[in-house]
């Protein structure tokens, strides 16, 4: 039988939790011709969500939905090569007629594209293959302008196109965008910052051209009940205040939640009973499993990073990371020492900021430093 709590993708309806009213003002607002920008800090759900609205009837038979997650992308040539590709992907279940309508446009690099044994393509193309980017660029979007249905792209961790050389690519997606009257945009990004600044600042090319939505946490109540059900369901007894000991200890973010989860109902056999007592047991368990990931993330940074990764690790929250106390308690080299780990720290992703305050971003990363880092 499944197990319940899913960490990885979208599963159903069955298995997801609450996001009634979120579900319900995502798809009015996508059915109405609007795009959004959808954010939030990472783990949250924000994929799952926008899969969930894409499985909904007024939105699964009446248009082509795509999630592109440019995450791993550093240029304009990765993000197009993401984006075909899942076009592709995406269409290939949908009947010949369906794929070859997009393979029509796509000249610049039909003879690139492969097929299988059954005759349906596949997207093998090599970053070489992709010349002129800009060009399939504007096939692709030539593509969704001309769909037999309308489209609804959600383009995942939008921020990182901040991050490419070319300062020009806000711009040139707002123009496509701007013209494209057949499809609409879901924009989901993690750093809040920097995606206020694309959609709230006036001097940007996004200004004014989204509803902006925030998604917060699910509420203590919904998964405390979400998670007793699915106990009780299988024969399995969950005690109530290990879900509130898991939220207050993982600041209710999903992802964390189902992960504890997961190993709480896997370890409880049928007619059993979790408690809180065997919360500290299965968090020590999915350290134990992570061990060697983390163990070579850990030696994989720098070592003045290190030392900053494990004295923020240690403090939970530093607002002041280049102040006297902070550099002297941890026997740091210096704040200047201090500021140029701290950017580099950002840059990999393993600390976020908020406003001013810095932490680890993945929060079993933290524990196993503190377990492992004495």
């Amino acid at each position: 039988m499944l197990n319940p709590f899913v960490t990885s993708g979208y599963a159903g309806e069955e298995y997801f939790c609450d996001r009634v009213d979120e579900t319900h003002k995502l798809v009015s607002f996508l059915t109405n011709e609007n795009n959004v920008a959808l954010i939030s800090p990472r783990r949250i759900g924000k994929t799952e969500l926008i899969r969930h609205c894409f499985s909904q009837r007024e939105i699964k038979d009446k248009y082509y939905t795509f999630v592109i997650d440019i995450y791993a992308t550093n240029s304009i040539r990765d993000f197009v090569n993401i984006f075909g590709k899942t076009i592709l992907n995406t269409l290939r279940s949908r009947g010949r007629k369906v794929w070859e309508s997009f393979l029509s446009i796509l000249s610049s690099l039909r003879s690139e594209i492969t097929f299988d044994i059954d005759g349906r393509p596949t997207w093998s193309i090599g970053m070489g293959a992709i010349t002129n980017p800009m060009i399939t660029l504007d096939e692709i979007f030539r593509y969704l302008d001309k769909a037999d249905k309308p489209c609804i792209v959600a383009i995942d961790e939008f921020q990182q196109i901040t991050r490419y050389n070319d300062n020009n690519i806000e711009a040139l997606l707002r123009t496509y965008i701007q013209k494209c009257t057949n499809a609409h945009f879901i924009f989901s990004g993690s750093r809040r910052t920097l995606m206020g600044e694309m959609f709230q600042s006036p001097s940007r090319p996004f200004y004014q051209s989204v509803i902006l939505f925030n998604l917060s946490t699910i509420p203590l109540e919904k998964y405390r009940e979400f998670a007793v059900h699915h106990f009780e369901s299988n024969d399995k007894h969950l005690d109530s205040d290990v879900v509130e000991e898991l939220y207050d200890r993982f600041n209710g973010i999903t992802y964390y939640l189902q992960r504890v989860m997961n190993y709480m109902y896997m370890f409880t056999p049928k007619g059993g009973r979790a408690s809180k007592d065997s919360v500290d047991t299965m968090i020590n368990e999915i350290l134990s499993d992570s061990h060697d990931t983390y163990q070579n993330l850990f030696m994989q940074v720098p070592e003045k990073q290190r030392m900053v990764l494990l004295a923020i690790a240690k403090e939970d929250r530093v607002t002041s990371v280049s102040s006297g106390a902070f550099v002297r308690k941890y026997h740091l080299q210096s704040a200047s020492t201090v500021l140029s780990a701290v950017k580099g720290l950002l840059e990999r992703d393993l600390i976020t900021r908020e406003g001013n305050i810095y932490m680890v971003y993945d929060i079993l990363f933290r524990l196993w430093m503190l377990r492992e880092m004495q």
